[in-house]
Parts: C-alpha cells; sequence; structure tokens
C-alpha cells in the first residue's frame, strides 16, 4: 500500500477512549498517533489498549493545535460535524493524511480547525464515542484504496480476492497460538 495515516484527538480527557482509538490505529495499520491539548495517561489507557499500541506505534504529545508537527505532505483531516464539513462516503482520503477528532463533550478548536486542509464527517444524526467515529474513518480509508475484490450484485461475498490482499486476514486459532503473544498481554486477548 501506498501512502500512510495518523490519527488522534484534542482535547479529551476521557483516557480509555483514547486507548481504544489508539488500539484501533494499531489494527489498522497506522505509521503514528497522537494527542493535542488533551489529558491521556498511557499506563490508564492501556487498559483499553491492549494491542499496547505505544510499543509499536509512535505516538507524539503536542501541547496546542499551533505546535502539530506533521511530516512534509502530510494533510491534516479534521473530523467533526460541520455544516461544510465533506460527508466521508463522497471523501476522497489523501495517500499522506493525520486524522484528529474533537473531544468527548465538545467540538474541535477553533485554532485545529484552520489548521485542518480538510474537514469531514460521518453522516449521522448525533456524535458518537470518540474510538468508534475514527474507527470508522480508518475503515473508510482502508475500503477506499480499492485493494480488495469488487462487491458482487447479488448478497454474499466476492467470487475471488484480488492476489494483492494480505493485510487485514484474520488468522485461524491454531495460526494465533504459534504466534509469539504481545508482551504483558493476558492470553484471552487472543482467544476471541
Amino acid at each position: 500500500m501506498r501512502g500512510y495515516f495518523g490519527i488522534g484527538v484534542e482535547g479529551i480527557s476521557k483516557t480509555m477512549n483514547v486507548g481504544n482509538l489508539f488500539r484501533t490505529a494499531h489494527a489498522f495499520g497506522a505509521s503514528f498517533v497522537f494527542t493535542v491539548d488533551a489529558t491521556y495517561q498511557r499506563t490508564i489507557g492501556q487498559k483499553s489498549d491492549t494491542s499496547k499500541s505505544g510499543s509499536h506505534v509512535p505516538f507524539y504529545s503536542f501541547p496546542t493545535a499551533n505546535e502539530v508537527m506533521l511530516p512534509d505532505g502530510c494533510k491534516l483531516v479534521g473530523v467533526e460535524l460541520l455544516e461544510n464539513a465533506s460527508e466521508l462516503p463522497s471523501f476522497r482520503h489523501p495517500r499522506q493524511a493525520a486524522y484528529v477528532l474533537g473531544p468527548e463533550r465538545g467540538e474541535l478548536s477553533p485554532a485545529m480547525i484552520a489548521r485542518c486542509d480538510h474537514i469531514i464527517q460521518i453522516p449521522m444524526s448525533f456524535c458518537v464515542n470518540v474510538g468508534i467515529a475514527g474507527a470508522i474513518v480508518m475503515y473508510d480509508r482502508l475500503i477506499s484504496q480499492g485493494r480488495f475484490a469488487p462487491r458482487p450484485v447479488a448478497e454474499g461475498g466476492p467470487v475471488e480476492n484480488l492476489p494483492e490482499h494480505q493485510f487485514g486476514r484474520r488468522f485461524s486459532r491454531k495460526e494465533q497460538a504459534r504466534m509469539e503473544p504481545f508482551e504483558d498481554t493476558p492470553p484471552e486477548v487472543y482467544n476471541d
């Protein structure tokens, strides 16, 4: 796959939500995760981040929106329910992107919105948990890249998979048992 993405939050205060978002980002192959002006304690966040994403994905913490530093060419994409936001199903994701979501009971700051190259919204009646919103955006990015066989006209799965599709493959329980588990990860994580 070409390009990369990162995902983060601004002004968030619920550490478990951030841990959940970072675990999901790790599962979707994020290149980095970040917080902006957030109250996030990584030791508490690991209670919901059972993959221990901090050991596998770079984490950055920025004090303010103006201090966010992204790689050259990386577009900042705000996720917010705003009148002028592009709806996610109609949005073409940048090849290099950093997605930022707002706090649980608020919205992205005016300074953050001003920094964004794009603002997108998930077409729904009201806001959902930040971890769920982030998962929807990452899933949309994944499926919009055209790496999967097209959906059939009739219900059911595709007749054949694209040969280059490997990311996201589910492992059987036997394969999981042969894999080396993450350090300090309870066995029940691998037996869902």
